[in-house]
């Protein structure tokens, strides 16, 4: 099924400042994507929904010159013309600029030298006019609410604020379409917040926005008009508010029946009561740990919880609380200065002061940052799934250690392919060319496969579509079902709540609460995850 706008804009009156029609692209063995169509209006703020491998990121990609005119069948229309970008920088004459989810800014270079950054303000004789960039980059932080100086080390910025610099940076080439992929996906409440009203007020001023994004909620807010993808096809163009200061009239379920080509009746799968009387498999006793720069902060302070097997327990906390630093710092030890306390496996004391010995213990951990701590991009799913378990890749016989039973391997990489259905046309695929859920499902698979008895889950669904999450929900309903202690650890309050059996609350480091499932209410668990330490 196919549909269009109806043709409000919130520009009003004029044609439409982009148009793709009928782009079709593909990669060896795969089509990403295929006739699919886009329309967007000077001024409107328009969303690109779907799951993950819907063709999202590749269709932006065309549109902002990463794939080079040539490399696609159809036509882009820019301001009314044909356009053949065959670069980024061609892109960005016409105005036409991307933002990505991984911000491409230079850490160790300031604001201003990042803004201009092979758009340097020089004087006649070709030197960089630093009066000039100066003061420009002063108006560009001004214009995206920022009041830091312009001499400012973008490495001493948080991650709201660099998002910010990429929109002044944008702004510094005179934008007129600005593409921004899951520009939330790191921030924090405060900050995405912040960023949305900027992308509200850049509407305000003319310039149009293309927005991909898998929180639908913040859809609901900003964007004028949605348009779905699935399976490199366009579904459907739909209209979320009838003028830009109008309520939105698209609710989410909407969307996601056009996303999965389903309705979502059940946003988890159906839980089996647990049974409280198993055996306890994880137990961190009086665990203290302080921050790696600042010796005299304790990140994580004195924290004791317990996980049975076939429990999911969650961790719920705000920004900062200390959930991902207790992880890491239980699982080898990777984070911070350790201080205090114990761990125990199946009531045994179990040594994890590195990561192979806290794999031994039996304890796997998912990170919540796969790019950089889970995955090997450049290497196949094959290669990654087999990471934490090479001593069992062996081949047979004396003769065996040191070398990898690829047969094995592959068959072993085949099997997870196909039961966790990872969309990739073989296990030879390199991971950094997969959709975000697929990356996920490859770690996953790399753990799974490593039989821990603990499988600890920091933001397992983050930057993944709601197709996605119900697949991964399921492989960890499944795990519970086998008896598996899964601890997991969320900023999403409804995943907490619809898939554990308790949840503990953090604040500063500490734990403020343990709240049964029964009893477990988004209210209930704010109120514990904004409990003064006292």
């Amino acid at each position: 099924m196919s549909g269009t706008a109806d043709g409000r804009g919130s520009a009003g009156a004029g044609g439409p400042v982009l148009e793709m029609r009928a782009i079709t692209k593909t990669f060896p063995g795969v089509t990403a994507l295929s006739d699919v169509n886009l329309t967007v209006r000077p001024g409107e703020i328009h969303a690109i929904c779907g799951e993950n491998g819907a063709g999202k990121s590749t269709l932006m990609k065309v549109l902002s010159g990463v794939h080079p005119h040539g490399s696609y069948d159809g036509e882009v229309r820019f301001e009314g013309e044909p356009v053949a970008l065959k670069d980024i920088r061609a892109a960005e004459r016409r105005g036409i600029v991307i933002i990505h989810q991984e911000l491409a800014l230079v850490p160790y270079l300031s604001i201003a030298e990042n803004l201009f950054l092979g758009n340097e303000r020089t004087t006649a004789r070709g030197l960089i006019d630093w009066d000039a960039t100066l003061r420009e980059a002063a108006r560009l932080l001004r214009r995206v609410g920022m009041r830091d100086r312009p001499q400012t080390p973008v490495a001493d910025l948080g991650v709201g604020k660099q998002q910010l610099v990429e929109i002044a940076k944008a702004l510094a080439k005179e934008v007129r379409l600005l593409i921004l992929d899951e520009p939330t996906a790191a921030l924090n409440d405060e900050d995405s917040a912040q960023l949305l009203d900027l992308i509200l007020e850049l509407r305000g001023q003319g310039i149009a926005c293309i927005v991909i994004s898998h929180k639908l909620g913040e859809i609901r807010r900003i964007a004028d008009v949605v348009t779905v993808l699935r399976d490199g096809r366009t579904i459907e163009t739909l209209t979320v508010r009838d003028s830009p200061a109008a309520e939105p009239r698209l609710s989410e379920d909407r969307i996601i029946r056009g996303m999965v080509g389903r309705d979502l009746d059940h946003r988890f799968p159906d839980r089996t009561p647990f049974e409280g009387h198993r055996d306890v498999a994880l137990e961190v006793r009086g665990w203290t740990v302080r921050h790696p720069v600042d010796h005299q902060r304790k990140v994580v302070d004195d924290v004791s919880l317990t996980v049975r097997h076939g429990e999911i327990v969650g961790i719920a906390g705000l920004m900062g609380a200390g959930r991902t630093e207790l992880a890491m710092s239980v699982f080898g030890r990777s984070y911070g200065i350790y201080v205090s306390g114990s761990v125990a496996v199946d009531g045994r004391e179990a040594v994890t002061r590195t990561v192979p010995r806290a794999v031994a213990a039996g304890i796997a951990y998912v990170t919540e940052d796969r790019k950089h701590y889970g995955l090997n991009l450049i290497d196949s799913i094959n290669r990654n799934v087999s990471l934490a378990s090479l001593p069992g890749m062996r081949p047979p016989g004396p003769g065996g250690r040191g070398f990898v039973d690829e047969h094995h391997e592959r068959a072993v990489a085949e099997r997870y392919r196909a039961t966790m259905n990872i969309k990739a046309p073989t296990v030879f695929e390199q991971v950094g060319r997969l959709s975000g859920g697929n990356q996920q499902k490859v770690v996953l698979s790399k753990w799974i496969h490593a039989d821990p008895k603990v499988l600890i889950l920091d933001e397992p669904t983050r930057g993944i579509d709601v197709g996605a999450k119900y697949e991964i929900y399921t492989v960890v309903d499944q795990l519970a079902a086998r008896g598996k202690a899964v601890l997991l650890i969320s900023s999403e309050l409804p995943e907490l709540l619809g898939m554990c059996d308790r949840i503990y609350t953090m604040a500063e480091g500490r734990l403020t609460g343990e709240v049964p499932r029964g009893e477990a209410t988004q209210e209930v668990l704010m109120r514990h995850m904004t409990k003064d330490r006292g």
